[in-house]
């Protein structure tokens, strides 16, 4: 899948962009799913008469402009602040062929190797025009992504694992919508990072006048490594700017979220130990939805608003 020359640039730079990854074969079933939350959604809202007739970025938009939550029902993933029993999410049948698309693993595999884990630091990121985004909008996930580096949000275990961010375009991703920016070479280590808008790199330790915007067309992905600085830029367009970031690592290694469940998506030495079934996807995290629910809630940042970058 990757040549030798792109695993050398991958190596050197932390980034590299691939287009053409994933075709009609693999997202269209993805955006019908969510049209699909978004029909549900729409009546439980009551909402179907008013915008059924509208295509899914504008209804993302007009339920938006409403105050209405659409992400977390849509998201792959549980939120890292209090879980209830009851917090939605999703893990249907075409995301997880999403996740486990051979060539995507094909691609993992050339960074990485044949023993692969998906993570469950994951997310999917619709972002509305910025004009349109609430004043107090925080969430990465809807408003933007500030400077970070993958391996500093997750916990300390990770550090040492093997690792790599796919980051997959369902629309393209341009720099007037609010493609991904990056510092190529701009760090080997792990830079402190403070709790301001979000976990964000502390202010003076990175020039973002360096940053090196990075579009990608639908069905294309970004590979990036856990220690490149990344941001991305505001959606200035009147659509929406649509991707999934997934997370993969070498099996045996820590995930940075041991609390939230991984699967074996690719075993050359025990492929049965491959999870092949949707179902058992979700129930993992049905499961670990009903026992989190009961916990304290898990710090996932490593570092405080006190500590001297930071203050």
């Amino acid at each position: 899948m990757l040549s030798a020359a792109e695993i050398a640039d991958f190596r050197r730079n932390g980034f590299l962009i691939v287009e053409n990854v994933l075709g009609p074969d693999v997202l269209d079933p993805v955006r019908a799913e969510y049209q699909a939350i978004m029909d549900r959604l729409l009546q439980d809202w009551n909402l179907s008469q008013r915008f059924g007739e509208l295509d899914f970025a504008e209804q993302i938009k007009a339920t938006y402009a409403l105050g209405l939550d659409w992400f977390q029902p849509m998201d792959i993933s549980l939120p890292g602040d209090r879980i209830r029993t009851d917090t939605p999410m999703h893990f249907g049948p075409a995301v997880f062929d999403m996740v486990t698309a051979p060539r995507l693993l094909d691609l993992v595999e050339a960074l990485i190797g044949a023993e692969i884990t998906s993570c469950p630091i994951q997310h999917v990121r619709i972002k509305p025009p910025a004009r349109d985004l609430a004043r107090d909008e925080l969430r990465a996930h809807v408003g933007g992504t500030d400077w970070h580096q993958d391996r500093a949000v997750a916990h300390a275990e990770a550090d040492q694992t093997d690792m790599v961010t796919i980051w997959i375009a369902v629309t393209d991703a341009t720099p007037e919508n609010g493609c991904l920016q990056v510092l190529p070479r701009a760090a080997d280590r792990m830079l402190t990072h403070c709790p301001m808008r979000q976990t964000a790199i502390a202010p003076g330790l990175i020039d973002p006048e360096q940053a090196l915007p990075v579009p990608v067309s639908a069905g294309g992905v970004i590979v990036l490594d856990p220690l490149i600085p990344h941001a991305s830029l505001p959606n200035l367009t009147d659509g929406i700017r649509w991707s999934f970031d997934l997370r993969y690592s070498r099996s045996g290694q820590p995930t940075g979220r041991s609390h939230f469940p991984a699967f074996v998506a690719r075993s050359c030495t025990a492929p049965d130990t491959q999870l092949r079934d949707w179902r058992r996807w979700r129930q993992m995290w049905v499961e670990a939805r009903a026992r989190l629910a009961t916990e304290p809630h898990i710090q996932i940042h490593r570092w405080q608003g006190d500590s001297p970058l930071c203050a």
